[in-house]
């Protein structure tokens, strides 16, 4: 399976991740998170697998969600919603999302991506 590697051009965490993958010799495919983000159904995969809050999957520190008032809405909205929401918006999108087959990286911390990828 090819890694897919959700990510925004701008995004200076996602620059230094693919800078990592590509030392490394990880093929991956790159995914504009802002004009193809991953739907609703692929979120909830990824989202199951990774063991993680629904939470860590919400860029805390972007536009999006503050103008969106997403951390008092948060804490009140269901999975679902909160899915939904992320799947609408990929701004609201932690980045970079990993899918890699068997693991999910949600940012990048490169203990874990050298653990998962390398």
């Amino acid at each position: 399976m090819t890694i897919r590697v959700y990510l925004y051009d701008r995004c200076g965490t996602c620059k230094k991740a693919t800078k990592w993958l590509d030392a490394k010799g990880v093929a991956y495919e790159a995914v504009p998170i802002v004009d193809r983000p991953p739907s609703k159904t692929a979120l909830k995969k990824l989202w199951k697998r990774s063991g993680l809050p629904i939470k860590r999957f919400f860029n805390t520190s972007g536009k999006s969600y503050r103008e969106g008032g997403f951390s008092q809405k948060l804490p009140e909205m269901s999975d679902d919603e909160a899915l939904a929401a992320l799947a609408a918006d990929g701004k609201l999108i932690k980045r970079p999302l990993v899918d890699a087959g068997d693991a999910t990286l949600v940012g990048f911390r490169e203990k874990e991506w050298e653990e998962a990828l390398g």
